[in-house]
C-alpha cells in the first residue's frame, strides 16, 4: 500500500502502541501522505532509516499471527538539532499527532528535544503560518493525560500567541484497550514465527488486532474537523470509559497476573486451563468492578448495564487469554509498587466499589497477591498491609475511614490467599 493521502501524521515515541496502533491505523486509512515519528534511542532511529522507513508488525488474531509491513516512515532523532527541527516542521504541517511514551512524566524533559517543547514550537509555527488544524492524541495511561500535556505545551508558548495556538489544536484523551508488547528473546521470536521490527533488529512488536479506541470529542468550531484515523470513536464524556479501562480492564488483568503468579503460571493464556481460577477473575470483573461502575455510571452508555458490562468483560477475558499474544504473567504483573497505588487499578477499584457499597473481596485478594509479589514474607504475617503500603501512599490524599476499610479487606484476604496456596489451590470462590 502506498502513502497516497494528503495529510501528515506525527508520532512521538516509537514503541509498540505507536507502531502497532497509531502509525499502523494511519497507514491503513489511506488518508496520509506522510508518516513521521520522533524517537530518543539512536539505534532505533538508525535501524528504521536503514530499511527506508519500513518496519514489520506482528498482529495477533484469535487464531493466528499476521505479519504486516508499514511504511515508509520518516524517523527523526529527538537528540539531534536537525532532527528536532524537522519534527517541528512536521508538527506544523500535521493534522494528527500522537504521543505514546511510558508515562505523562515523559512529556517534560530537559533540553530542546522534550516532547512539550517540540509540540509548542511546531504549533507556534502552525499558528503563525495558518497551517492546518490538528488533534493530539495523548496515549499515556492517565485519565487526564491530555490536560497535563496541553498545560505543559502552552507553558512554552508566549502569552501573545496562546490564543492563536489554542485555536489550531485540540488535545484528546484516549481509552486504549489494545494489548501489546515487545518480544526480545531470540528463542521466543523464532519459536513463534515472529518478525523483528527491522531485519537486523532484536525486538518484535506484537499487538492484538483490536482497534476500537475511544477518544475525547473533537470540539473545533466550524468547519467540522475530519480525522484521517476514522476508526477511533469520539465520546462526549470519556471519564466513565477511562474508569472502565482502569477499574475494569487494567484491574482484572492485574488480578489475573498476581493470582497466576501465586499459582506458578507463566502466561496469562494458561488461565484457560484452570476454569475455576478464570471464573474467579470473571466474577471479580462482573460482581465487583461491574457492579460498582454500573451503579456509578448507569444511564450514560449501554456499557454500564448488566448486559453491556458482561459483554465487555467476556470479550476482554477472551482477548486477555489469547495464546497468540504471548502475554506473560511477569509482564502484566511488573511494577507492583505502581499497581498498588492509592489511585491505581487494584486499590482504586476497591475504593470505587466501597463508595458504591460493593464489597471488593476478590480484588482485595488481588491486592494481597500483589503485596506478596512485592514482599513475599507478607503471607507469613510479619508485617501488616498498612506497614507495607504506607510508603506507596505517603503522598496520596485519603480519608482515614476509607483507608481503614481498604486495609482491613487486604489483611482479611491474606490468610485466605495463604490457605489457597497451602490447600493445593482449591476453588478460590469457596473462600469468600
Amino acid at each position: 500500500m502506498a502513502l497516497t493521502g494528503k495529510r501528515t501524521f506525527v508520532g512521538l515515541g516509537f514503541g509498540a502502541i505507536q507502531a502497532g496502533l497509531f502509525l499502523y491505523e494511519a497507514y491503513r486509512s489511506g488518508g496520509f501522505g506522510r508518516l513521521v515519528v520522533g524517537e530518543v534511542v539512536p539505534d532505533v532511529v538508525s535501524a528504521l532509516r536503514g530499511t527506508g522507513g519500513w518496519y514489520s508488525l506482528n498482529v495477533a488474531h484469535p487464531d493466528r499471527v499476521e505479519v504486516c509491513r508499514v511504511g515508509p516512515v520518516e524517523i527523526e532523532s529527538t537528540m539531534s538539532p536537525s532532527g528536532i527541527e524537522r519534527l517541528i516542521d512536521a508538527v506544523a504541517a500535521a493534522e494528527e499527532i500522537s504521543t505514546a511514551v511510558p508515562s505523562v512524566r515523559n512529556y517534560v524533559a530537559t533540553g530542546p528535544g522534550s516532547i512539550h517543547r517540540i509540540l509548542a514550537a511546531g504549533l507556534r509555527r502552525k499558528a503563525a503560518a495558518g497551517g492546518p488544524r490538528a488533534v493530539v492524541y495523548a496515549a499515556e495511561n492517565h485519565n487526564h493525560a491530555a490536560e497535563i500535556l496541553e498545560a505543559a505545551v502552552l507553558e512554552e508558548v508566549p502569552a501573545p500567541e496562546k490564543d492563536a495556538v489554542s485555536g489550531r489544536v485540540r488535545f484528546l484523551n484516549t481509552v486504549i484497550g489494545k494489548m501489546s508488547g515487545v518480544i526480545s528473546e531470540p528463542e521466543e521470536i523464532r519459536a513463534h514465527g515472529l518478525v523483528t521490527v527491522t531485519p537486523e533488529g532484536k525486538r518484535a512488536f506484537l499487538v492484538e488486532v483490536f482497534n476500537r479506541i475511544l477518544i475525547s470529542q473533537v470540539c473545533f468550531e466550524e468547519p467540522r474537523f475530519e480525522r484521517g484515523i476514522a476508526v477511533f470513536k469520539e465520546k462526549d464524556d470519556l471519564l466513565p470509559f477511562e474508569e472502565a479501562k482502569l477499574y475494569g480492564h487494567n484491574a482484572t488483568h492485574a488480578l489475573a497476573a498476581y493470582l497466576c503468579a501465586q499459582r506458578g503460571l507463566g502466561r496469562i493464556a494458561e488461565l484457560r486451563e484452570f476454569p475455576a481460577l478464570l471464573n474467579f477473575v470473571r466474577e471479580a470483573f462482573l460482581k465487583e468492578s461491574g457492579a460498582a461502575l454500573i451503579r456509578k455510571h448507569g444511564g450514560k452508555d449501554a456499557l454500564f448495564t448488566p448486559a453491556g458490562y458482561q459483554e465487555y468483560a467476556d470479550d476482554l477475558l477472551e482477548r486477555m487469554t489469547n495464546a497468540h499474544l504471548l502475554d506473560t504473567v511477569e509482564r502484566v504483573g511488573r511494577d507492583p509498587h505502581r499497581k498498588l497505588g492509592w489511585d491505581d487499578r487494584l486499590i482504586g477499584t476497591m475504593r470505587v466499589a466501597l463508595q458504591q457499597n460493593v464489597a471488593p473481596r476478590r480484588y482485595a485478594l488481588g491486592a494481597a497477591a500483589a503485596l506478596a509479589a512485592l514482599t513475599p514474607s507478607f503471607l507469613e504475617g510479619t508485617k501488616s498491609a498498612g506497614e507495607l503500603l504506607a510508603p506507596l501512599w505517603e503522598n496520596a490524599a485519603m480519608g482515614s475511614q476509607e483507608k481503614t476499610e481498604v486495609l482491613a479487606l487486604i489483611d482479611d484476604a491474606r490468610p485466605r490467599l495463604k490457605h489457597w496456596r497451602e490447600s493445593g489451590f482449591q476453588n478460590l470462590e469457596d473462600s469468600l
